[in-house]
């Protein structure tokens, strides 16, 4: 919407507080897009400074279609788009789903079967694509593979060394889904079709999206874990594949194979973490940043969710420093929210946003160095 819509919606608000939140906003650097009636404004303002203070950009808040709230950085790069760093996995993660959905592939197929090299170890070919897909493979994660001048990441990450058995833990990093490319490249080629050109043709253009940046290394292959550059309504595009339950890339039940979690991490599915646990009587928030930027060995997912008081439909992609889409679908609820920063916290976050609707706490300081490996 033009960004004149802040003065022309302003007038549902008291004068007084509509002026107040217009400056507000303008002092924090950002554009104010759209005002609410008066309960919506006040704690969708009171999460817009929150997200602020800790170094956001950018703030969009949907329901049922509609816009609530609107925000965007003046002077953005790269035309007003942003990086959602691991947000790209789920995009690929849809693409993987529609794959199987159309047949080309199982979940439980095991990757040797079209990875020959994979063949002769007694355990590498026990692996399955869904164990690539849910981190649970046992690789080393690789983060070296995000970096540029790497000749071929999938050629690397398929002769790594596992540090798990596949199933025993969770391992997240870019080296499963380096390996998901290769598998899905060689399953790609009696239809003369990449990987590349399926995600845009069955995900990417049903959402109205284009072509991404793909950070392809010497060989073509693009890196799976990072490097899309979306604005906010280009993020909640996969939101609202969300809350139409898979429509129109997936029917609802291959779309839960995403959303379900493994044994070893019931809050995570495929790229989309998962609010299950908050029903539990022992349910503990986790900051999934602080929680990742651990050894793996030390991570606990026992129990995991994002905001103990939110609904247990509450769905989020989280991507480094603060990116994050958050989901639920039973209200038809989307939110995007872009920044850079090392202490945002999810619960503090969501908590501020929708007071009274499913609960509220107390903001408690956190102090959690939530640094993560490093990310495009």
């Amino acid at each position: 919407m033009p960004w004149n819509g802040s003065i022309r919606r302003a007038w549902r608000l008291p004068l007084a507080r509509a002026a107040l939140l217009l400056l507000a906003t303008a002092a924090l650097g950002v554009w104010f897009a759209e005002a609410t009636p008066s309960g919506e404004g006040r704690r969708f303002a009171a999460a817009s400074a929150y997200s602020a203070r800790h170094g956001g950009s950018a703030l969009l808040v949907l329901e049922g279609g509609r816009v609530c709230w609107e925000e965007e950085a003046r002077g953005a790069r790269w035309e007003g788009r942003q990086r959602i760093f691991s947000g790209t996995k789920g995009f690929w993660i849809l693409a993987a789903l529609r794959a199987v959905q159309e047949g080309i592939f199982s979940l439980d197929a095991p990757v040797a079967e079209t990875v020959a090299e994979w063949r002769s170890d007694p355990v590498k070919r026990r692996i399955t694509v869904r164990e690539l897909l849910n981190f649970t493979s046992g690789l080393e994660p690789a983060f070296f593979l995000h970096a540029d001048g790497v000749e071929n990441r999938n050629a690397r990450a398929l002769f790594l060394p596992l540090l798990a058995r596949p199933g025993q833990a969770f391992l997240y990093g870019p080296a499963s889904l380096q390996v998901f490319h290769e598998f899905f490249r060689r399953r790609l080629l009696p239809r003369q079709e990449t990987p590349t050109h399926f995600l845009e043709t069955r995900v990417l253009r049903p959402m109205g999206l284009g072509r991404q940046r793909y950070l392809e290394d010497g060989a073509g292959n693009p890196l799976l874990a990072t490097g899309f550059l979306l604005r906010a309504r280009e993020w909640a595009a996969i939101g609202d594949v969300l809350v139409h339950r898979g429509a129109p890339i997936l029917r609802p039940e291959v779309l839960e194979e995403a959303l379900r979690g493994s044994a070893v991490n019931p809050a995570f599915g495929m790229a989309f973490w998962n609010n299950r646990a908050a029903s539990l009587p022992d349910a503990r928030e986790v900051e999934v940043e602080a929680m990742l930027s651990r050894p793996w060995q030390s991570q606990d997912w026992r129990n995991a969710c994002l905001w103990r008081e939110g609904p247990t439909d509450l769905v989020a992609a989280v991507g480094s420093h603060g990116q994050r889409l958050y989901v639920i679908p039973s209200q038809g609820w989307i939110v995007v929210r872009q920044g850079y920063s090392y202490s945002f916290s999810d619960a503090d976050f969501l908590r501020l946003l929708l007071p009274g609707v499913y609960g509220a706490r107390p903001i408690t300081a956190r102090g959690a160095d939530l640094s993560s490996p490093s990310e495009r």
